[in-house]
């Protein structure tokens, strides 16, 4: 194999786990969403007593509240499934790089994850380290909050 086919392959070991962690981000939200939504929902009989209409309140604000998670992880999964994940030199979207020792994949804001022994995050093209560092290579340094940072690695 060519070092461009190792990096593509360990790069598509990485999208797929960010996919996988969205996923299942997703389907727990929608978990959640779906029990509260369905513990919302007063039964058949004619009389309901205070106590049955302020848990079926409280639950109904309970699925409301995790009805915007389940937006959200929707809307990373399209953004994920959007981003041209190439093998790249340069910091941009769905680039892999490195730096303080810490990888990150440039995309959604993720928590970490691991992949072969390794410790990624995602982060979003909105976020201040990212632009920050937008447009570098390996080698490039920045600076973000006073601190400077040398660009470790590009994938």
């Amino acid at each position: 194999m060519t070092g461009s086919t190792d990096a593509a392959a360990r790069k598509n070991s990485i999208v797929e786990r960010l996919m996988s962690l969205e996923a299942q981000e997703l389907a727990t939200a929608q978990a959640h969403y779906d029990a509260f939504l369905k513990d919302s929902q007063l039964d058949d009989r004619e009389g309901h007593d205070k106590d049955d209409i302020a848990t079926s309140r409280e639950n109904a604000d309970l699925a409301a509240a995790f009805d915007a998670p389940v937006h959200a992880h929707h809307a990373k999964i399209d953004v994920i499934e959007n981003t041209d994940f190439g093998v790249t030199d340069t910091v941009q979207p769905g680039a892999v790089i490195k730096f303080n020792n810490r990888r990150f994949v440039v995309c959604v804001s993720t928590t970490r994850f691991e992949v072969d022994g390794k410790t990624y995050m995602g982060i979003s093209t909105q976020s201040p380290i990212y632009l920050a560092m937008v447009g570098l290579r390996e080698g490039d340094v920045f600076t973000h909050n006073g601190t400077e940072f040398e660009v470790q690695e590009v994938l």
